[in-house]
């Protein structure tokens, strides 16, 4: 007896289990690379960064709080890792652990997202028009007491990160850093500066003379 129609039905069936198994091929990629990462992870970065990146006060700053994960993209990423931040504790890891494995440690926090990734919006912003000099007050009055004076992060005795430091500047765009100021970072001492539930409810302008301040100290800060 013959079955009509058996071969099409035969094909389609095949072309399903084929997709089914490209996706699982592609989902084992990611799972595996970022497994790499862990381990690359555990063995170069933790002692800073401290167990699943959550960072430590004074020493490193968290890398896998929800909003740094949505709103850095992987190049700000991959640079700081390769070529670290001169003038800061953090040094470069590409000549010890290459391309591929940076790329697997990125891979591994990528992991601990929790929300849907920002970063094309937050790339897309215009650069900040502000007022260096009220930015730079500002900055003085509320900023310095965590992140150091001109930004210089931990070396100069603050507890958060060196936003003046030229490494920083040079991968953090104005979007990235708006977003910063404006969101903070949970499971960080930085909270946020807008809205009712900031620190202070600074405007977009505010907020861009900070900025504008912050770009000074690009080429005074090494």
């Amino acid at each position: 007896m013959k079955i009509i129609g058996a071969k099409p039905i035969l094909t389609a069936s095949i072309v399903a289990i084929l997709g089914v198994v490209a996706q699982a091929t592609v989902v084992n990629a990611d799972t595996t690379s970022a497994k790499e990462g862990e381990a690359a992870f555990n063995t170069f970065c933790v002692a800073c960064h401290q167990a699943k990146g959550e960072g430590k006060p004074g020493v490193a700053p968290s890398l896998v709080s929800p909003e740094f994960l949505a709103s850095a993209p992987d190049s700000l990423l991959l640079e700081t890792i390769e070529n670290g931040r001169p003038g800061t504790a953090m040094v470069g890891w590409k000549a010890v652990l290459g391309e591929k494995k940076i790329r697997s440690v990125i891979a591994y926090l990528r992991s601990f997202a929790k929300s849907e990734s920002r970063v094309a919006q937050v790339n897309a912003e215009p650069a900040a028009k502000g007022d260096p000099a009220m930015g730079k007050e500002f900055f003085n009055r509320i900023c310095a007491g965590c992140h150091g004076e001109n930004g210089g992060g931990y070396l100069v005795g603050g507890n958060a990160p060196a936003i003046g430091n030229a490494g920083f500047q040079k991968v953090a765009s104005d979007g990235y850093i708006r977003e910063m100021v404006r969101k903070g970072r949970s499971n960080t001492r930085m909270r946020g500066f807008q809205g009712s539930d900031g620190l202070a409810n600074l405007t977009n302008q505010e907020i861009d003379n900070v900025i504008s301040y912050l770009r000074t100290l690009n080429s005074a800060v090494k």
